[in-house]
């Protein structure tokens, strides 16, 4: 049995479909994870990785956990997570990290926070598996509003590519890693097929409803401003960072994705089409 937490998320959501999907018992959860968020049949509990307290429970019986921690900020000792895991019976855990671990080890919010919960997952005595995902394609769900009221999407550095990598991609690795063996002691870095700039995610979106979309392009001291208003400043400084100049780590195409699938991963025009209703 795997239990997935996160199981409401970008990733974890479509995770939890592929592995019902291939035959597998799972157990998914999040902090509000209701009936509506699973498929039909699947067990669902609620579960804070904030509280220790009522952990133990969501692993009784399972073999197998897909950890997805977030920015490592809203855990509590991730190794009171993996002992409490340990005592219900799993063996095997994949860590959902970033790729900011390897290309920003210092920056407190994409680096080194991830770090730690990284190594307490190899120090842990369990088979474990680590995926550092690049830039979501899903992450473009902030320009959802300025696209369906005004068929326009404003963002700084234009031209700057990056090779996002579609959540779908994420979670079939993720899958992939749950169920097979041979990735024990692995590092995934997972990216998409070829850098994509801001504005040719616009034109992809563009073309996926079906109109024209206006593209602005942001000063980075307008998207500073505007980033404040959701996340504290290191976090926004380091993201225009990597968004504005990113390394050439960050730049780069990784095999990972069709190492581990067989096949290329997707462009993020695939995944525009496919969501496409979010932003009509």
């Amino acid at each position: 049995m795997i239990v997935v937490t996160g199981a409401t998320g970008n990733v974890g959501r479509s995770l939890v479909r592929v592995l019902v999907e291939a035959g597998e018992q799972v157990v998914a959860t999040s902090r509000g994870i209701s009936e509506a968020d699973v498929p039909q049949g699947v067990r669902h509990r609620r579960a804070d990785l904030t509280a220790p307290d009522g952990l133990r429970p969501v692993f009784d019986g399972a073999d197998t956990l897909f950890l997805q921690s977030g920015s490592g900020a809203h855990l509590i000792s991730p190794q009171d997570i993996l002992d409490a895991a340990k005592a219900g019976g799993v063996t095997r855990v994949v860590l959902l990290s970033s790729q900011g671990v390897a290309t920003r080890p210092e920056s407190p919010s994409h680096g080194a926070v991830m770090r730690s919960i990284e190594d307490a997952v190899r120090e842990s005595g369990l088979d474990w598996t680590i995926l550092r995902p690049g830039g979501l394609d899903s992450n473009r769900y902030a320009w959802a509003e300025p696209v369906r009221a005004q068929r326009t999407i404003a963002a700084p550095f234009a031209g700057v590519g990056l090779p996002t990598v579609d959540p779908d991609d994420v979670a079939e690795v993720a899958a992939a890693v749950l169920r097979e063996d041979g990735h024990a002691g692995r590092v995934y870095t997972l990216t998409g097929p070829t850098p994509v700039t801001p504005r040719q995610q616009a034109e992809a979106i563009g073309a996926a409803i079906g109109e024209p979309i206006r593209f602005v392009e942001q000063t980075r001291d307008e998207a500073l401003a505007q980033m404040l208003r959701f996340m504290p400043e290191p976090v926004a400084q380091t993201t225009l960072a990597i968004l504005g100049e990113p390394t050439p780590e960050e730049q780069r195409v990784s095999p990972d994705v069709e190492r581990v699938l067989g096949r290329a991963p997707r462009p993020f025009a695939a995944w525009a089409h496919r969501n496409a209703a979010v932003f009509r």
